[in-house]
């Protein structure tokens, strides 16, 4: 059963009488557990709804639509599926006490996976759930794979009754499922022979593997189950040449490098960042894979929008490992717009120095990083630490955060999206 929360005003939905609170039962005689049920079966043109109303009355909707037309309801939210590992370099376990509860659900979903991108390690999926992504044909998944040698995966996600990845990733791609895998390193546990072997397991499921990242691993001064080693420029190093052999030879016999290594591993390497047409399509890019590739397409491609800004002052806030990359960027912004952009680096106040990634700054570093600027005609900070709500993860909202400062702030992806007058924050220089 599945409870529609809200329904679109002249919808089919709304014409056949489903309303707010309305629990969908069954499509076709088929019982209805959770919203994939939902989107599939009634992928039909023709099919029949059973469905208590929210005074108790069981109906049943014969429903008849053309092709492509919406249904128009909003359902509840499914229940998320936990993970049952204990993985040392969780992300979860390096909060601190005291943050708002959701962002301590420690997830590990199929079902979220297809649908927005979430990576899942498939260690609580059962044949059940193997038969329901093979019917649906979900693909592609998001699977963290870590590791393919059983025992070092058993390790690596504090789970002696993890099932083997391999089984489960050929058995699906054998059915027409396609994924893209990520590895998060653990120097000592997963690098050098086990990363070479997972490496060539995840190569022999052809092109179902359509991708795979190489992530280093990313601890905060909160991260109490870590008792592995750091993350060296040294290790770095090393697992950047071992994806760079692989990915020379992916691109010789598949045309494509297959394998990359996020932006933070070339950081740490002290190594040039590859350029934009390196990554392809970008299919990794929310692991961190040519997001700064990514940014310096964008904003070359945007330059020519931009008004003239002459003699304004804005001010550019960034994390840590961000800052060494961004003073070119800034330049061409300069040159194109005749405005002055000063880099501001604000440190991580919440999860401590050794967290330098922009996206994860939070409210008081914003306050700490542009207190007393009155200096500024306007600030940019990242957009990416602002969820969909509005709020930073120390849950201070954004709009309260701005009102306190003398200038307008906004956030901001590529600088673009900001200061073209027409952009998402509607910000007009003076004349």
């Amino acid at each position: 059963m599945v409870r529609v929360t809200a329904v679109q005003p002249d919808s089919i939905a709304d014409l056949v009488g489903i309303v707010p609170g309305t629990e969908l039962l069954s499509v076709d005689g088929r019982t209805l557990e959770d919203f994939l049920d939902w989107e599939f079966l009634t992928a039909d043109e023709a099919f029949v709804v059973s469905a208590r109303l929210p005074d108790g009355e069981l109906v049943e909707f014969d429903i008849e639509r053309d092709a492509g037309d919406a249904m128009g309801v909003t359902l509840a939210p499914p229940t998320i599926r936990r993970c049952a590992n204990r993985c040392e370099f969780c992300f979860i376990e390096g909060l601190p006490k005291g943050l708002r509860k959701p962002l301590y659900v420690r997830d590990d979903d199929y079902r979220l996976s297809f649908a927005y991108g979430n990576f899942a390690t498939l260690s609580n999926v059962k044949d059940k759930d193997i038969a329901r992504i093979l019917e649906y044909r979900l693909s592609p998944l998001y699977v963290s794979v870590h590791a393919t040698p059983w025992e070092a995966r058993k390790v690596l996600l504090n789970n002696p009754r993890v099932p083997n990845i391999v089984d489960q990733l050929t058995r699906l791609a054998d059915g027409g499922i396609m994924f893209h895998g990520q590895m998060v390193i653990v120097p000592g546990l997963n690098d050098g022979a086990v990363l070479e072997e997972s490496l060539q397991d995840l190569w022999n499921l052809g092109d179902a593997m359509m991708s795979v990242a190489i992530v280093p691993v990313g601890l905060t001064q909160f991260s109490h189950l870590y008792t592995g080693q750091s993350m060296d420029a040294a290790t770095a190093g090393a697992l950047l040449d071992h994806v760079d052999r692989w990915a020379t030879r992916a691109l010789a016999e598949r045309g494509d490098r297959w394998v990359f290594g996020s932006d933070e591993l070339y950081l740490l390497a002290g190594r040039a960042l590859p350029e934009p047409d390196f990554y392809g399509e970008f299919q990794q890019i929310e692991n961190g894979v040519g997001a700064v590739a990514s940014l310096r397409l964008r904003v070359a491609e945007g330059l020519d929008q931009l008004p003239r800004l002459d003699g304004r002052r804005i001010g550019v806030v960034t994390g840590v490992s961000m800052a060494p990359l961004m003073p070119p960027l800034l330049e061409q912004l300069t040159e194109r717009t005749g405005a002055h952009f000063e880099l501001i680096v604000a440190e991580n106040s919440l999860f401590g120095p050794t967290t330098t990634t922009a996206g994860l700054l939070v409210g008081a570093d914003i306050r700490r990083a542009l207190e007393g600027r009155t200096d500024l005609d306007l600030a940019l900070i990242p957009a990416e630490c602002i969820n969909d709500d509005g709020l930073f993860l120390d849950d201070e909202p954004f709009v309260v955060v701005r009102e306190s400062f003398p200038m307008p702030v906004y956030p901001s992806y590529d600088f673009i999206d900001a200061l073209v007058p027409e952009g998402s924050c509607a910000w007009q220089p003076a004349a």
